[in-house]
C-alpha cells in the first residue's frame, strides 16, 4: 500500500474535478463535489492554509471511488 502524501484541499478538489467531479454546493468551509453519472457526492473542508489529513483524505477518495494508488497515478 502506497503512502499518501499530505495534501491540500485545493490540490483534492483540482483531482476529483478532473475524474468528472462537479461542484454541487458550499456550506460555509466545506465543498460538496457530485459525480453526476455515479450518483457519488463527496464533501471536503477547505481552509485556507491546511493540508487535509492523511486518515480524511484517504476516506474522501474511497468515498470517490478511488485509492492512494489511483490518486498518486492519476494525478
Amino acid at each position: 500500500m502506497t503512502r499518501l502524501p499530505q495534501i491540500g484541499a485545493r490540490e483534492l478538489i483540482r483531482f476529483l474535478k478532473a475524474q468528472g467531479f462537479i461542484e454541487d454546493r458550499q456550506s460555509g468551509s466545506h465543498l460538496t463535489l457530485a459525480h453526476p453519472e455515479k450518483n457519488i457526492f463527496v464533501t471536503i473542508p477547505v481552509h485556507t492554509a491546511c493540508d487535509i489529513g492523511r486518515g480524511l483524505a484517504l476516506r474522501i477518495l474511497k468515498d470517490a471511488g478511488f485509492s492512494a494508488d489511483d490518486y498518486l497515478r492519476l494525478r
